[in-house]
């Protein structure tokens, strides 16, 4: 049996976020995923500049992103039709970014081995459970590891939750339903920018457009399960959407799909979850502790920041209780007020009118239509203005993820 300090279950952005932090600060670290990398996972594949930020201090290199492509401008589009341009900060540094989950999450992973993790590819967990020595013992498909902490990065129906009996919803579907297919041909307009329409039948949901660097464009559309459309109707709404003069406008006429299309459930509600089981031992990161952001689906920075988060507390904790009070009161601090936040925004989004209303205050001038991009894209946190203790210096005006060469934090 393979000994651990920890022991990270799914290799995505939470997890490999998780063991870069533990392996660069010493821990022996494995990283179990069933799958074996490369693979596809469904995503907008948009990147925040919260999220930017998170992957510069991982030390990664946007060079080992293969479909890495910064993105300068947004548009918005009402219900209405008004279109509203939002200009990104010229820099320096990144606030947007669109690459292939394919591609980060295998630049991730390999950044996590070359910081010293162990990785088992291909090795399915069958269970978990305490072990005679404090630690929980973590059996594979492959192989059995002994760590004292585990972190579960396995996604929104975590099967280390059930397999710990942690508190859980068997009959839990997510917060939104998200559909994306990846299209080729795509229009000038939809290689130039980041667009987003707001449609009468999806709202609060929306449709989004992100060009990717290889002349692809990565299409979708979510909605709320509450108060949305039913899922089930997902491929007659893509034909609609497809077909609306406004986004067929931008797309152009000669797109040809890439792929099928592709649905995924996404999680939002890490106000209301567990955060850890067996006694603090294991903590849940990432989709496994529903950390999406509630108004936009968005989930790839919450990902790295809680699988940052638990490794930092649990480098702070003298016990696996005293780690799972700080990774809980961390998660609270740095999540919940913008979770909380961001859902009641969200209400504003489900009627025409005042999705409307709230696009015309975006474009009243040069200065709320770059605040507004930046607060979009989580340069700073949702919730800024009433959480004067998360307040920086120079807060509004710092440059872009990416602005200095990155350094090389991780020799071989």
């Amino acid at each position: 049996m393979r000994s651990a300090d920890i022991a990270v279950i799914g290799a995505g952005p939470a997890g490999a976020a998780a063991a870069i932090v533990a392996a660069r600060s010493g821990l022996d670290v494995v990283v179990l995923d069933k799958a074996v990398f490369p693979r596809d996972k469904c995503c907008g594949d948009g990147l925040t500049a919260a999220c930017l930020r998170e992957l510069q201090e991982l030390g990664l290199d946007p060079s080992a992103v293969r479909s890495w492509h910064p993105v300068q401008r947004v548009v918005l589009h009402a219900p209405d039709g008004r279109r509203v341009a939002l200009p990104l900060p010229a820099g320096p540094g990144l606030f947007s970014v669109v690459a292939r989950r394919r591609d980060l999450d295998t630049a991730l992973v390999e950044l996590a081995v070359t910081t010293g993790a162990e990785l088992w590819a291909g090795s399915a967990v069958t269970a978990v459970g305490p072990g005679d020595d404090g630690r929980v013992v973590v059996q594979t498909s492959t192989a059995t590891v002994a760590a004292r902490t585990v972190i579960a990065a396995d996604g929104m129906w975590s099967p280390t939750r059930k397999l710990c009996n942690a508190r859980h919803d068997p009959g839990y579907r997510g917060e939104w339903h998200a559909f994306r297919q990846y299209l080729h041909g795509a229009g000038p307009d939809a290689m130039q920018a980041q667009h987003i329409w707001f449609p009468d039948e999806l709202l609060p949901g929306y449709v989004w457009s992100f060009p990717l660097s290889d002349g692809t464009v990565n299409v979708g559309f979510g909605f709320p399960r509450l108060g949305g459309p039913a899922v089930g109707d997902g491929a007659a709404i893509w034909r609609r959407i497809l077909a609306r003069p406004e986004i067929a406008g931008v797309l152009g006429s000669a797109t040809e799909a890439e792929s099928p299309m592709r649905a995924w459930p996404i999680p939002a509600r890490v106000d209301g979850v567990t955060l850890s089981a067996l006694g603090g031992r294991v903590l849940f990161v990432g989709d496994a502790a529903t950390a999406p952001d509630p108004m936009t689906g968005e989930g790839i920075g919450q990902a790295l920041q809680t699988g940052r988060l638990a490794i930092d507390a649990v480098l702070a904790g003298t016990g696996p209780i005293e780690a799972a009070t700080a990774y809980r009161r961390a998660v609270g601090r740095e999540l919940v007020a913008d979770h909380r936040l961001a859902r009641r925004l969200g209400t504003v989004l489900a009627s025409p009118r005042r999705t409307e209303w709230a696009l015309r205050a975006v474009d009243t001038n040069d200065w709320t239509r770059r605040n507004f991009a930046r607060w979009m894209f989580e340069d700073y946190p949702r919730a800024i203005l009433g959480t004067p203790r998360r307040w920086q210096r120079g807060q509004f005006h710092r440059p872009g993820a990416f602005s200095d060469p990155v350094e090389d934090l991780h020799p071989a």
